[in-house]
């Protein structure tokens, strides 16, 4: 019998504590992987920190990738690029589980089906356990899409896939049109800073990164950026519009990752006739946002939102590092160094010095 030591976080000690428990025998359609390497993802400080509760005990992680250790009865022996994955095999999977038949799947919005299963999310329960990152092992669940890359990534970029980069690809994908266009990432953190690369790749002509940090500013530069603005030029209208101006650029679509309120008010002025606007960022309560309903007939906008992601972004994500992983320094973006004995000073360090992500090594 194989046993996996795990961490475990519960909102009463607000803490982890390292435990040992045995891998039941997988069920019908479950897949056992070895886990190799966890990012902590901002979702993860958040929960970490209080600031947002999740089902108690559970065993953080979400960004995760692993080695496939077992088959359950019936379980897919192929990934959703019809590829053969076998016992041994370095995988990535996505954050959820779904039922296809569900009509929100049907819709192309899996991650809002009936009975979601979200990886890092779940309560630990006698019949329902290693389901998260920090965790030796971790138990796949049917209907979890999966891929195996077709070239070797280095395992902490290949870790980010299941949820910055599919992110980043949603986030594009609903954009709309970004060749030959400028585009506006607002909040170039982990995220932001991935949607650069991405729309550097897909044509666009400009990018413009705005960020409150001087520093992720210069950062985002080498992922694709064209131009960067410091959020306290934002705040003042007439000399970002003649900055605009003086440059004869016009905002043809904006994507805000950081879901700050007062960042969006002050950049929906500056979106252009026709423009999109896509709202990542805004997943937490906050107050409403000021827009005059005239103001969009007139300008013809488009407003989306997205949260999470659908088998298409997964596989656009993978697709993109495997063809851009050495186009841009994306191993620079994790600062490594820790384990599943450590994962608490992990979080300390995320928490204190702000790092793109930090990485655990389980394996």
């Amino acid at each position: 019998m194989i046993k996996s030591k795990y961490a475990f976080f519960d909102n009463e000690s607000m803490s982890l504590k390292v435990a040992e428990t045995e891998v039941p025998v997988l069920k019908n359609g479950e897949i056992l992987v070895q886990v190799d390497y966890t990012t902590l993802c901002k979702s993860d400080i958040l929960t970490f920190t209080g600031k947002r509760k999740e089902k108690n005990p559970t065993i953080l992680g979400h960004e995760i990738c692993g080695t496939i250790v077992e088959f359950g009865k019936n379980a897919s022996q192929t990934d959703i690029r019809h590829q053969v994955i076998q016992v041994g095999d370095r995988i990535t999977w996505a954050i959820y589980s779904s039922d296809p038949e569900d009509p929100m799947s049907q819709k192309g919005i899996p991650q809002k089906a009936a009975n979601l299963f979200k990886y890092g999310h779940e309560q630990i329960t006698s019949d329902c356990h290693l389901h998260g990152g920090l965790s030796e092992y971790i138990i796949l669940r049917s209907h979890t899409p999966i891929i195996k890359p077709k070239v070797e990534l280095p395992v902490p970029v290949l870790t980010i896939v299941n949820c910055a980069v599919a992110t980043a690809a949603g986030a594009l994908r609903i954009a709309g049109k970004i060749d030959g266009e400028n585009v506006l990432i607002a909040g170039v953190g982990m995220l932001g800073i991935i949607a650069c690369a991405m729309a550097k790749t897909k044509g666009a002509k400009n990018i413009i990164a705005v960020d409150i940090k001087d520093d992720r500013l210069e950062i985002s530069k080498g992922f694709g950026a064209t131009h960067t603005v410091h959020v306290d030029i934002l705040q003042k209208p007439e000399i970002f519009s003649d900055w605009l101006s003086s440059l004869d650029l016009q905002v043809n679509c904006f994507i805000d990752f950081g879901g700050e309120p007062t960042t969006i008010n002050l950049l929906f002025p500056h979106l252009s006739v026709g423009g999109t606007a896509v709202f990542i960022g805004s997943t937490f309560p906050q107050q409403n946002i000021l827009l005059n309903a005239e103001t969009i007939v007139r300008k013809i906008w488009t407003i989306k939102g997205l949260h999470n992601y659908n088998e298409t972004d997964f596989i656009e994500a993978v697709n993109f590092l495997e063809t851009h992983h050495q186009d841009f320094p994306f191993t620079q973006l994790i600062q490594e160094g820790f384990t599943l004995d450590t994962c608490e000073l992990a979080f300390d360090v995320a928490i204190k010095e702000h790092p793109y992500r930090v990485g655990i090594a389980l394996n």
